[in-house]
């Protein structure tokens, strides 16, 4: 599709549309400025007076814009280390992969890199470039840093939180902690004082110690509001940065999955292919029900460009074959983006209806911005993907602004 035009007036697109309550087979997609003003069949619709239709690709269908919780760069741009016009790369390049809302994700760095990050990222969050900070690290297990610096590792700081939060002007919206620890529990607390969800990950914790801190955060979050959201906590990654499932020693994973099934936790799933194996996403799903899987990217600097080395944070990253390593062959981020994250799930068997939503209105609600993004519905702001039936990408409506690609 060619838009050379760039309008914020008012269009509309005609085609199969997946709607939060169905997949319609002759939709429209309606906008003025930067919202949605109709979404659902064409004969509800009356198009007098507006422009003809944006053309679509025989068979194309209509998504909702992508929402990633857990992204840490694309395009060569680092969400710990680049500046300002690396961090505008990386995030413009996601914007027009079809990921039209993501958090900002930094990696364990020593205290003033991080600091500072929080200052450049909380800027570009008020401008909306970013939907805000997710912080992996630093209090993480040092056994389960993944591709972390164990020199970074930090045990829990409330008032390090504090000064994080100031620092990016109170964009932090997540924050990933090992809840086995010393001093987890006060950290969480200061976390759900402080309006940042808690996410349990890059853990040794054994089943019952990662379920008292999921029960826990849960309560908390509902006592402290949340702002009128069902709150609940995550839980990054699942699987990666854990100790296998066994069945004599299950570890943070069994609990994860208990939480996730009865509602008290989303799980972030990376379905990169590489991650986790297809089969083993299509089984969480079917285990715990989309509304509880949140996709996840973990994209990296190396998300867009080839083989070759990259950073992530301070660490150099080789990618080959599409796989991000470090020298010792631990897995360091991803390559992919969410929406070729997205098509890997429903190639695994997921429904598309559940994939796209676990891509979209499931983090939206994590981030309490369901009245804002993660669906095509009246008032909501106007992002779309227009995708192939086999999920290639064709255009990207952000704000109700064709992204050039």
């Amino acid at each position: 599709m060619n838009h050379s035009a760039r309008s914020r007036d008012r269009g509309y697109l005609r085609g199969t549309l997946l709607t939060p309550d169905e997949l319609v087979p002759d939709g429209i997609l309606a906008f003025e400025g930067d919202r949605i003003t109709y979404a659902g069949p064409a004969g509800g619709f009356d198009d007098a007076g507006w422009p003809a239709p944006a053309p679509l690709p025989a068979g194309a269908l209509i998504l909702p814009g992508l929402v990633d919780l857990h992204c840490h760069g694309a395009a060569g741009g680092d969400f710990t280390t680049s500046d300002a016009d690396g961090v505008r790369r990386a995030a413009s390049f996601l914007h027009a992969a079809g990921t039209t809302t993501l958090l900002a994700s930094t990696v364990s760095a020593p205290r003033a890199d991080l600091l500072a990050a929080a200052v450049r990222l909380g800027a570009l969050a008020r401008e909306g470039l970013v939907a805000g900070i997710h912080a992996e690290g630093p209090f993480l297990a040092p056994e389960r840093g993944g591709a972390q610096d164990p020199a970074f590792l930090l045990p829990p700081d409330p008032a390090f939180v504090d000064e994080l939060i100031e620092a990016a002007d109170s964009e932090l919206v997540t924050m990933t902690y090992a809840p086995e620890l010393p001093g987890a529990d006060d950290l969480v607390d200061r976390l759900i004082l402080r309006g940042v969800i808690p996410s349990l990950g890059h853990t040794r914790a054994a089943d019952e110690v990662a379920a008292e801190a999921l029960e826990a955060a849960r309560d908390e979050m509902e006592e402290a509001g949340f702002g009128g959201y069902a709150p609940r906590p995550t839980v990054t990654h699942l699987f990666n940065g854990m100790d296998p499932l066994h069945h004599r020693s299950p570890g943070a994973v069994s609990a994860c999955l208990r939480a996730a099934r009865s509602g008290g936790a989303v799980v972030e799933l990376i379905a990169d292919g590489v991650h986790v194996d297809p089969a083993l996403v299509r089984t969480v799903f079917e285990l715990v029900g989309a509304p509880n899987v949140a996709l996840v990217s973990d994209s990296t600097s190396a998300t867009g460009l080839g083989d070759g080395t990259y950073r992530l944070g301070a660490a150099h990253v080789v990618v080959r074959d599409g796989a991000a390593r470090l020298d010792d062959g631990t897995l360091a981020g991803s390559t992919a983006t969410l929406l070729q994250c997205v098509r890997t799930a429903v190639a695994a068997g997921v429904p598309l209806a559940d994939a796209v939503g676990s891509a979209t209105a499931v983090p939206a609600d994590v981030l309490r911005l369901a009245d804002e993004v993660g669906a095509l519905r009246r008032g909501l702001r106007a992002d779309a993907l227009v995708v192939s039936e086999d999920l290639e990408l064709q255009a990207v409506l952000r704000g109700g602004t064709w992204l050039p690609r």
